[in-house]
């Protein structure tokens, strides 16, 4: 049923229109979800199944690049007098 205007979502496997959804591209791999609620299921299956040693670093890397994003806002933000 997978054509080109028409995707399968991997958690759940429902069909959804191109255009929709959450579709994410790396390694070769094509990540189809049809809605933010399936996508983060298959992340946090994700996070439990990598190993902790292997998955720690990159996830403080992200934290630190949200945080630095995070002060960049308050930053712009602040009023200047």
């Amino acid at each position: 049923m997978e054509g080109r205007d028409r995707l399968i979502c991997v958690v759940c496997g429902r069909v959804f229109p191109k255009g929709q959804g959450i579709v994410l591209e790396k390694h070769g791999r094509v990540l189809r979800f049809h809605s933010r609620r399936c996508a983060y299921r298959f992340f946090k299956l994700l996070l439990d199944l990598v190993d902790s040693d292997c998955i720690k670093g990159p996830i403080d890397d992200a934290l630190k690049e949200f945080s630095r994003i995070l002060e960049k806002r308050r930053e712009a933000a602040k009023k200047v007098i």
